[in-house]
């Protein structure tokens, strides 16, 4: 019994051997089990770097999400950088690296980039009586927003005036199938509210011609 399991310690601290990694990550700001958190307006600066000890190869490889990064031939050797300015597209993007040698052996940091709506400014709208309306306001945000609102000249619209509100996530549209200029025409705002950044609102000038 003793010897069995003595052989079976044996096999758990070689499999922990192979999986050790030559490559460290660090990070500006600094990564928490692997995950960086950072805003849209910030700088992510990647440092990748061999740990001690003997390397026949010392050329080092980065991934985004899979895709080779391109680097500079003086910045491959021992230590690597990269710099990110995230978007909103950068949320959740993973960034990889290890030897040219061995891509079996590495390291993996993953974003959690936030960011709020982009809502701003006045858009102006022209429709003709009887025909469809349709705004679109976007709702992406990471932390998700918490609330989504609609209102004709001050007042929440009144969806038994013809209007439809949808929302998928990504962006919510107000609807109306058959414009009424005395009910329909006005200035619209659409208004999302974020736990982190508060609310972002814009607004739609919608003037409504008559039918020739």
């Amino acid at each position: 019994m003793k010897l069995m399991f003595s052989v079976v310690l044996l096999l758990l601290l070689s499999c922990s051997t192979s999986q050790a990694s030559d490559v460290n990550i660090t990070s500006i700001p600094p990564h928490v089990d692997g995950v960086i958190q950072t805003d849209f307006k910030g700088t992510v600066s990647l440092t990748c770097a061999l740990k001690d000890g003997p390397h026949e190869d010392k050329e080092l490889v980065w991934l985004r999400n899979g895709a080779t990064v391109n680097l500079n031939d003086g910045n491959k050797e021992s230590v690597s950088h990269v710099c990110i300015k995230p978007i909103y597209e950068d949320d959740e993007a993973t960034f990889t690296c290890h030897l040219k040698s061995n891509a079996s052996n590495e390291v993996t940091v993953t974003l959690n980039v936030t960011y709020h709506p982009e809502l701003s400014g006045e858009e102006a709208v022209t429709v003709e009586e009887e025909a469809v309306l349709l705004l679109e306001c976007d709702m992406r945000a990471n932390p998700a927003i918490t609330a989504v609102m609609w209102k004709l000249n001050g007042s929440m619209v009144d969806l038994t005036a013809g209007f439809t509100v949808t929302n998928d996530g990504i962006t919510s549209q107000l609807n109306v199938k058959k414009v009424e200029r005395s009910q329909h025409e006005g200035l619209y705002q659409c208004t999302t509210l974020s736990p982190m950044y508060g609310d972002k609102s814009k607004t739609f000038k919608v003037t409504v011609t008559g039918v020739y």
